[in-house]
């Protein structure tokens, strides 16, 4: 009885394993979705500034 116990328990951890994978493929798609579409939405409405390099500093500020 004790192997059988142990080989349901590994097959259970792999069922949460396999399970715990895909969600998080989903919810990183989802959000890359969501990334995407507001950069899109940015880019459409011309919100996206560009950046240029302060002569004295050196550093790049929004133009």
């Amino acid at each position: 009885m004790p192997p059988f116990v142990a080989f349901a328990g590994v097959l259970g951890g792999l069922a949460v394993v396999r399970w715990a994978y895909k969600t998080a493929v989903r919810i990183n798609q989802e959000l890359e979705e969501m990334r995407l579409s507001r950069v899109a939405e940015a880019a459409h409405r011309g919100a996206v500034q560009t950046l240029k390099q302060d002569p004295v500093t050196g550093a790049y500020r929004p133009s």
